[in-house]
């Protein structure tokens, strides 16, 4: 049986190397990003049938900012990415989408609120060809995952 591009597609894991970054309509290009997620805080709640019922776990869906880094990136003749730093107390939305071969997001990470708190250069010299940002850490809340 030959592996046609569509059951590739349909069957493998998408290549995680082709993504988008875009904090409020700016579009970014970075080579990395790490510390994605989403949280809820938890209680375990007894009550007088638990020990017949078992225990139940509650979940509370608290805004909690998590830290996510950017690394290696350029952001070629824009402002907004230094505004955004220097003046960077209202927070934005950020989206990241991961991206089939021909650049449509596939899945996407919806961010409600980002806010910077890093921003890392790159050791320069005219010998290296480092990118324009080393990294750049945002405080993010309010996550959503959503499927294209």
């Amino acid at each position: 049986m030959a592996l046609t591009k569509d059951f590739l597609k349909a069957n493998y894991p998408l290549p995680a190397y082709n993504f988008r970054v875009t904090v409020g309509g700016l579009a970014m290009s970075f080579s990395e990003v790490t510390g994605l997620r989403r949280g809820f805080e938890t209680k375990t709640y007894r009550h007088g049938f638990s020990a017949w019922e078992g225990e139940r776990i509650i979940r509370y869906p608290w805004g909690a900012f998590y830290a996510i880094t950017l690394k290696r990136g350029v952001v070629h003749g824009q402002s907004q990415l230094a505004d955004w730093l220097e003046f960077g107390a209202d927070p934005r939305s950020m989206e990241i989408s991961l991206c089939d071969e021909a650049g449509v997001p596939v899945v996407s990470w919806r961010v409600g609120r980002a806010i910077p708190v890093k921003l890392e250069a790159p050791e320069f010299s005219a010998k290296a060809t480092d990118p324009a940002i080393e990294s750049l850490e945002v405080m993010v809340a309010g996550v959503v995952v959503v499927h294209h």
